[in-house]
């Protein structure tokens, strides 16, 4: 199950996918208006991660951006094993990538959202990431599959 994983292209749908999230959630794009959906004041001295330290957040976040990166090589490297395809394209990637994006990395999150009184705001600036993450992930890693 995975031995045909490309870990070099885990490690760099990882690194892309940190790095978008970076740019998603940067001063200049969506963190301000993210920032006030969660009820802080714009220039508000709160912590976006509480508690913890800006490492710990940030080491975690990259650490599971590897995690995702990770389960999405063994979707692929099962899809063809399987005999489901032979190969994967870029293309056939991007959309492994749309489906899990959609179909259970966005779905997921809604509920707590919703229940924990943060609404359909901060829901879709956090999934539109996520998904963004899951395509960009997909086709770099069927990319890097042969």
């Amino acid at each position: 199950m995975l031995d045909g994983i490309n870990w070099i292209g885990v490690v760099v749908a990882g690194v892309v996918g940190t790095v978008s999230g970076g740019l998603w959630f940067g001063p200049k794009t969506f963190f301000p208006l993210w920032w006030r959906l969660m009820g802080h004041e714009p220039g508000s001295t709160t912590n976006p991660g509480g508690n913890l330290s800006m490492g710990v957040v940030f080491g975690s976040t990259f650490v599971a951006q590897l995690v995702q990166a990770g389960a999405t090589a063994v979707v692929i490297n099962l899809a063809i094993r399987a005999g489901i395809a032979t190969s994967f394209g870029v293309v056939d990637g991007l959309i492994v990538g749309l489906v899990a994006g959609v179909g259970f990395t966005a779905t997921a999150p809604l509920g707590h959202r919703l229940f924990g009184g943060h609404g359909f705001g901060v829901w879709a600036l956090e999934v539109g990431n996520d998904i963004l993450n899951c395509v960009l992930m997909g086709g770099i890693l069927a990319y890097m599959q042969g």
